[in-house]
């Protein structure tokens, strides 16, 4: 990848690596006029993630999950709940793996093969993490276990079917605010694929 000339990192100063990374960058950027400025903005390193819209075209359903997600119960969401498509960190395997291995742990479901759709920075203003967004199918016989999550990682996840109709009015009522989720559904309408 070709480094943008125009950007100089002169200073990067670890916060906390806590859970994840938070970094401090100081970098000079030279504007079109060939003037220099000098900025900081702190930076959230999380790795990257994946995230999937699994759909059955003969039911014409999604499955989607239900967790508590904390930042928005700090930012207004009254109960912290959030209705989403199933996601998760790459952690050391490539995107593809990384969903199908999200996706059984998380819903239950095994898939063999999965498409990508987009690649999106979600917050490029302070976070790092691209996410690799997916499609796949899946029926009845791919279901394996309960999913909800790993207890090693203290994940309380609900597993939710709903026909694509009911998921996708949940975006105009308020009940799905996830992007990624949002995106996927979009997806799926525009392309027809339910």
């Amino acid at each position: 990848m070709r480094k943008n000339p125009e950007i100089e990192i002169t200073d990067t100063k670890l916060l906390s690596d806590n859970w994840y990374i938070l970094n401090k960058v100081t970098f000079n950027y030279k504007k079109e006029n060939e003037k220099t400025e000098s900025h900081i903005r702190e930076v959230y390193d999380r790795g990257n993630g994946a995230g999937i819209l699994l759909y059955n075209t003969a039911k014409k359903t999604v499955v989607l999950t239900r967790q508590f997600r904390l930042p928005t119960y700090l930012n207004g969401n009254k109960t912290g709940m959030m209705i989403e498509v199933c996601a998760g960190l790459l952690d050391k395997d490539n995107a593809e793996q990384a969903i199908i291995r999200e996706t059984e742990e998380e819903t239950g479901y095994r898939l063999s093969k999965v498409q990508k759709v987009i690649e999106t920075y979600m917050s490029p203003g302070s976070v790092t993490e691209i996410l690799y967004l997916f499609v796949g199918e899946y029926n009845e016989n791919m279901k394996v276990s309960e999913g909800g999550g790993l207890d090693a990682e203290q994940e309380n996840i609900e597993v939710l079917e709903f026909t694509f109709d009911e998921a996708y009015a949940m975006i105009e009522s308020g009940e799905i605010s996830d992007a990624k989720t949002i995106m996927l559904l979009q997806h799926a309408k525009i392309k027809g694929l339910i």
